[in-house]
């Protein structure tokens, strides 16, 4: 770096450094766009070119009439697919979605030996955020800046049917993000997330029989294995039946700590001529002895250097265990050659059992603290269901891909436990951590609540010029009831929550040339609202589902083997707060997030797949209770972020692959007031993939290491003001097709 250039605005060189990556490596994409075009990819490019010239091709609409084993192909590179699905408008290519969409291919989330769903959407996206901790009782990530609920996660469009904390992604085809608030397209969430959505799509039987086996290795001593098999059977492949069993067990990479995951995934289906029916099944088991657990800071504190990242900020005697299981059946049927009936029901189980420290508190710089000792367990019973038509028709010119649906999410919810165990309450050192013995469990019932969730939605996307042109418009119509129990009797409490919300949402998008999209959006998400404490001045006032409202416009541009995207959005979400003038409680809190987003996916030129990017986004509270934070950054987000992951195909032997991913961010504030904050890190990982044969069997074997420098670092949890990032953690697998 020139000294005499001015210094980049973040906490750490390394942060710069490697966003510097992230720029040199895309920009160098484009420059090869033209070389890229040139080749003969095995992967399914959208548009043949002369001498690198853009050529104009008929263009076709998706999101029609598509089945329910239909996949968006694999863009170059293998890594993400050339689209997904979006919501009511069902399956979209990626430059015919005027929204910012990326689905992650099942050859992508195997060569990244990930063990949960944040292993795969944050390693390259700079939209998103995790925390970089492991060992948690569940998952932990942001969106566009805004926390996602572990609730909230669709599979095939349905809520609270993937496992409630942790999903293994073995058992997925493709994982889908969309991001920004999405109320017209999925409904409100159940845990009100309005940075965006994730959906599972199920691995289901392809035409080419499959018997995989794979053996893993994660350190210190964790070991599992996974079996994925395929097979269709019957007149024309008919029916189809596809099985993962996954299961790991054994020490972390953290001292005192050890996990075990137990799943089993089985899906059925069948396809006629004009119907299709399917079944999916899973059964998930989640341990973990030695949970990690963030740890607060007492008024006053600053923050203390991090102790090892190997280090348990938790008793070993803690555990954390989560079982699910749960059926989806899906079904649709062709009424004609323009209309499509569709129809789901879903149901699953989570019960949650948890002991160890509930909360503590930094009382020194010597890295003393408190701690406080709970047990919480719960039981929730979910149902998830969807009707709706699709279809098209043609009008003086205009094409019209319209949807209709309805949607239920329903949940059951017992909670028991305590938050303080009397007697268990010790002080130690993040340094040194002494524990005294197990707690001792009782599990009085403490909370007892219901919810229901029906929505109605209609959008229609109208394309003009030959489909140059495309407009989306529609409306979603939202009915919330929440019901809350007396845990002492029973007895159902009123008054309850029962209200409704109307929103809205446009988008238009012009394709430029088949390789250059244009998009703008606006559309909302929903969150639950409430009712004021009884302590406000107006007790008692029922609020209706809250709006988060999205303006966004972007560019896509395919070079033919590699893409480009740019965003610049503006989320305002509100918040709830009692005003400490007039002491009546309202939503009258906002905070608002505007940033820029330019990311990149594909095969810049032979051997070579880049994926990454560069966000900036500014979380600034603009409305708070007396105007007190007015101004400041929201906490737990960094205002800058750059990934970058490479592969490139050595000629050195052949089948051999070299992996390396970066990851740098900017500093996050912990404090309301921006008096505290973490700073930026650098995390880089490393690894080696070799494709052979043995016996003319295929034979993958894998090798990785992440946060390669063992750096130690804070992370900030959803549950406490400060954990400890992830150590160095070696990875090992190897995969057999029969």
């Amino acid at each position: 770096m020139n000294p005499a250039s001015p210094a980049p605005k973040f906490a750490l060189n390394r942060t710069g450094t490697a966003v510097h990556m992230a720029l040199l490596f895309g920009l160098s994409g484009a420059s090869f766009g033209a070389f890229s075009q040139t080749q003969e990819p095995a992967e399914k490019t959208r548009a043949e070119t002369d001498q690198g010239s853009l050529i104009l091709s008929e263009t076709t609409v998706e999101g029609t009439l598509d089945p329910i084993a239909t996949l968006m192909p694999e863009y170059a590179g293998g890594q993400v697919a050339t689209g997904g699905r979006v919501g009511l408008l069902g399956n979209k290519d990626i430059m015919e979605t005027p929204f910012s969409t990326i689905s992650y291919t099942d050859k992508y989330i195997r060569d990244r030996q990930a063990r949960d769903i944040t292993d795969v959407i944050a390693a390259t996206d700079p939209s998103v955020f995790t925390n970089g901790i492991k060992g948690g009782h569940g998952e932990s990530y942001s969106i566009r800046g805004f926390p996602v609920s572990f609730s909230d996660m669709t599979v095939d469009g349905l809520y609270g049917m993937a496992p409630f904390y942790r999903a293994s992604p073995e058992v997925y085809e493709r994982i889908e993000v969309l991001k920004g608030p999405s109320a017209l397209l999925n409904g409100m969430p159940p845990g009100g997330s309005v940075g965006g959505i994730v959906n599972l799509i199920p691995k289901r039987a392809a035409d080419t029989p499959l018997t995989r086996l794979t053996g893993t290795y994660h350190s210190d001593a964790q070991f599992g294995g996974h079996l994925d098999i395929g097979r269709r059977f019957g007149e024309g492949n008919q029916f189809g039946v596809r099985f993962n069993g996954v299961y790991r067990d054994g020490d972390t990479s953290t001292d005192d700590q050890s996990a075990r995951n137990v799943l089993s995934a089985l899906a059925l289906d069948w396809r006629g001529e004009r119907a299709r029916l399917s079944v999916d099944l899973f059964d998930s088991d989640d341990h973990i002895d030695g949970q990690n657990r963030g740890i607060g800071l007492a008024p006053g504190v600053g923050i203390p250097k991090p102790p090892k990242a190997d280090t348990l900020l938790n008793p070993d005697w803690a555990s954390v265990e989560t079982q699910d299981k749960g059926v989806i059946l899906r079904g649709e049927y062709d009424l004609n050659d323009y209309v499509m009936a569709y129809g789901a029901v879903g149901t699953s189980k989570t019960n949650y059992k948890y002991n160890g420290a509930l909360s503590s508190a930094l009382v020194n710089q010597a890295g003393d603290f408190t701690t406080t000792m709970g047990q919480l367990k719960f039981e929730i019973e979910k149902t998830s269901a969807e009707v709706g038509l699709r279809g098209h028709f043609d009008t003086s010119g205009i094409n019209h891909q319209w949807s209709v649906n309805a949607t239920q999410y329903s949940d059951k919810e017992k909670d028991w436990g305590r938050r303080s165990v009397p007697g268990a309450n010790w002080t130690t050192n993040i340094y040194r951590p002494v524990w005294g013995p197990e707690a001792p469990e009782a599990w009085p019932l403490i909370i007892h609540t219901e919810n229901d969730l029906k929505s109605y939605g209609l959008a229609d996307t109208m394309s003009l010029f030959d489909d140059r042109l495309q407009i989306t418009a529609g409306v979603r119509r939202q009915e919330v009831v929440t019901d809350t129990f007396s845990v002492v009797t029973g007895a159902r409490n009123r008054p309850n929550y029962d209200t409704h919300a109307t929103s809205p949402a446009g988008a238009i998008l012009f394709k430029l040339t088949d390789n250059l999209s244009l998009y703008a959006n606006y559309i909302e998400g929903l969150s639950k609202g409430a009712s004021a404490p009884v302590s406000a001045a107006n007790a008692g006032d029922v609020f209706a589902p809250f709006k988060s409202k999205q303006k966004e416009v972007g560019l896509k541009l395919d070079l033919g083997t590699f893409t480009h995207t740019l965003a610049v959005f503006e989320i305002k979400r509100p918040n709830a707060y009692t005003d400490p003038a007039t002491n009546i409680y309202s939503f009258g809190g906002e905070q608002r997030n505007r940033g820029v987003e330019w990311g990149f996916f594909g095969s810049p030129m032979m051997d070579v797949r880049l994926m990454g990017g560069i966000a900036y986004v500014d979380p600034e509270v603009t409305k708070s209770a007396g105007g007190a934070t007015d101004g400041k950054t929201a906490t737990g987000y960094p205002k800058l972020q750059g990934k970058l992951g490479v592969e490139w195909d050595t000629p050195l032997l052949e089948g051999l692959t070299l992996t390396a991913n970066a990851t740098s961010v900017s500093k996050q504030y912990i404090s309301a007031d921006n008096s505290l904050s973490i700073p930026g890190y650098t995390i880089f990982d490393a690894g080696a993939r070799y494709t052979t044969k043995v016996s003319d069997k295929p034979v993958t074997l894998r090798a990785s290491i992440r946060n390669l420098a063992d750096k130690d670092y804070w992370g900030i949890p959803q549950t406490q003001s400060l954990g400890l990032g992830a150590p160095r953690t070696y990875e090992l697998s190897a995969s057999v097709d029969f």
